[in-house]
This record gives C-alpha cells, structure tokens and sequence, in this order.
C-alpha cells in the first residue's frame, strides 16, 4: 500500500519517461511549510551561535596576547620596536658568520629576552604567514604600550608623595601637577643634577636652568638620583650607583606592588629568598624603572624620547650596557654583587642556609613526630593523649 506524505496526500505519481536526455522532471516529496521554516530557523541559530562562537574565541586571544604583551616594556625592552628585534634574530640565523655592531647585539638581546618572557613566542610565530604575525605583534604592542603608560602614571603619583617625605620641600610637590617638576624645583633639580656637578652650586643651578651650553643635561651624565643618599664619588663614580632608595622605591610599585614600595629599609645583607627571582630578567627590569623614574621627576607632561638635550633610549641603553657590557672579569664581578644587593632589596633576606639537619631535628614538627612515634610502644603510658 502505498505511503502518504507530511500532509496526508498520497505520493505523488512517478515521472513519466521522456525520449529526450534534456528533459528532466524535479523529484520532491512535499512538506509543510511550518517544518521547513523551523529547519531554517535552526540552521540560521545554528550560524548564529558558531560566529559568536568565532567572536568569544578571538576576543579571547585578543584579550590573551594584550595581556602578555605587557611585559614586553617592562622586561624585554623599552623602546625597541618588536619588528626590529625579529628581524635581527632571522638577520642572525642567515648570516651566522658575519660580524655585528653594538646596536644589533643590543637588539639580539632583547630578542632572547623576548624568548624567555614569553616563552611560546618563538613557536607561534613561525607558524604563521604575514598577515597572522602583524596581527599578533599589533596586538603584543597595544599591551606593552598599555604597560608603560600604567607604570609612568602610577610612578607620576608616588614620586611626588616620596620627594616629599624624603627630601621635604619647603613647597610640596602635587601628585597631579608636573609643571612644576624637573629643574625649576629645587628638590627635583638636586636628584636630576648630573652626578659630576654639585646642585648646591649657584652657578650650576643656574647654568643649569638657563640651559648653557657650560652646564648641558643630557643622557651622557647619571643624574645624582641614581646614586645612594643622592651623592656620587668623583673618585669612584661606580661606588653606589643604581643604590639609591627612590630606585628601590620605583622597582618595587611596579614589580610587586605599591604599597611594598615602603618596605625598603635594611642593609640588604643576608641571602636571597628565591633562587628564580635572581635568575629573572633584572638588568632590563632595572633599566626601565631608573628611566620611568627621571621620567617622573621631570616637568614633562607626556611619555617621549627626547626631553630638550635629553635623549631617554640612548639613556636607556647606557643603563643596559652598563650590566650587560662589562669591560672584564673584575667589572662583571661587581655587577653581579650589585644584582645580588638589588635581589635582597626586592625580595627580603633568610638564614635557611643555617638550617642544618641536626637544627630542624630538635625543632617542633619532628619533635612531635618523634613523640608520637614514641607513644605507639606499648610500654609507653600515654595517659596525657
């Protein structure tokens, strides 16, 4: 017997035969229009629900490469673009046998400094083509410009509340005011002043504001902020430099967190807490807190590289060189006292190294331990448990 179709019709009667090849008859078996249209309906969500699907996904990414992207200022480098550094590694893996300027080590090195912060970067990049790459480093770039424009704001503020507490200024400094910063402030004027020059001096304070050519402020000179209690040797301009308390202050609001920015009193002396924390990336750490920091202290009311004779990448690169560049074995040495000393500073001091097993023996967990194990015997009278 034959079937009814969807609406209660019988089928429809088969085609009749034709002698000609091009005549074809459309074969359908009929349905309501209702069901038809709850199909689309459900395909159209199903569209729907895949491009949302598409869109969470990719904001998703977005989201997630921004947010790595912030370390690329704080810890790779500072004004380099991204581009530059791959095209110097790529440079390097073509010619391996070639000789290389100061500038493209400087610029190798950030590129395995990148690697290592962000360790899936080399990876991810050689599997895409140019249009996913540019996309990527669009979207790194927007979080590292983010970064540093947090961390310049936020050292905006505290400098001044700090300046006013260390150097007390007969007329405060505003958190919200840079005007009337740099060297028209006599207290920001002595931490900016170069480290060979006394700001006490009239005829340099005066040199100075006047901008002459006997008295040029530039990246050339390390600004006496740099320096433990704000004073260099002339005899010894090493001794204390990247010591000073205002550094401290600036490296531990941006890396651990403002309030630990008060935590800076002690000598420094005693051993590292963290192995890694002295493996991390410090040189470069260190190099962008003192620039964000002569940032903060000047009377400039927006991030830019030169800031009148002063130029803030060459001054950037001069901090890095200084770390990185040792001239021998005697010089790297004190470097790494002095990262030592920056590693205690940040991350506090212990004695485990004094800790040796017959010490933790007699302490309190392996003394209950032993107690206990003690009271398992059954010649043991345990009334007290």
């Amino acid at each position: 017997m034959a079937e009814s179709n969807c609406e209660g019709n019988n089928p429809p009667p088969p085609p009749a035969s034709s002698s000609s090849s091009s005549s074809m008859v459309s074969i359908h078996v009929s349905t309501s229009s209702e069901a038809r249209a709850k199909r689309k309906i459900a395909a159209l969500m199903e569209e729907v629900q895949n491009l949302k699907q598409d869109r969470v996904t990719k904001q998703r990414k977005t989201t997630y490469y921004v947010s790595q992207g912030r370390a690329i200022r704080r810890m790779v480098v500072l004004y380099d673009p991204i581009e530059d550094l791959i095209a110097e590694n790529d440079r390097r893996c073509e010619n391996m046998n070639n000789g290389h300027t100061v500038e493209q080590n400087r610029l190798q090195r950030g590129y395995i400094e990148l690697a290592k912060t962000l360790p899936w970067f080399h990876e991810k990049l050689a599997g895409l083509d140019f249009k996913e790459s540019e996309d990527l480093l669009r979207k790194l770039k927007r979080g590292a410009d983010s970064a540093r424009g947090d961390d310049t704001g936020t050292l905006k503020e505290l400098v001044a509340s700090w300046i006013n507490i260390e150097c007390r200024p007969p007329s405060l400094i505003r958190s919200d005011d840079k005007h009337h910063r740099g060297f028209v402030n006599d207290a920001c004027g002595k931490l900016l002043c170069p480290a060979e020059w006394r700001w006490e001096d009239p005829v340099v304070k005066a040199g100075i504001r006047d901008r002459t050519t006997a008295f040029i402020v530039s990246e050339n000179s390390w600004p006496s902020f740099m320096y433990e209690n704000y004073e260099a040797d002339a005899n010894n301009l090493e001794r204390g430099l990247f010591k000073s308390r205002l550094l401290v202050m600036g490296f531990k609001a941006i890396f651990t967190s403002p309030s630990s920015a008060n935590e800076v009193d002690g000598d420094g002396d005693g051993a590292d807490i963290i192995e890694n924390n002295r493996r991390a990336r410090r040189r470069l750490d260190h190099g962008k807190v003192k620039t964000c920091i002569r940032f903060a202290l000047s009377n400039i009311t927006s991030w830019r590289t030169v800031d009148g004779d002063f130029d803030y990448q060459i001054f950037w690169n001069n901090i890095v060189d200084f770390f990185e560049d040792a001239p021998g074995p005697a010089a790297q040495a004190r470097v790494n006292n002095l990262l030592e000393w920056w590693t205690r500073k940040v991350f506090g001091r212990n004695h485990r190294q004094d800790l040796t097993p017959d010490i933790v023996n007699h302490m309190s967990v392996n003394s209950l331990a032993a107690q206990r194990q003690r009271m398992e015997d059954p010649g043991v009278l345990n009334s007290d448990v």
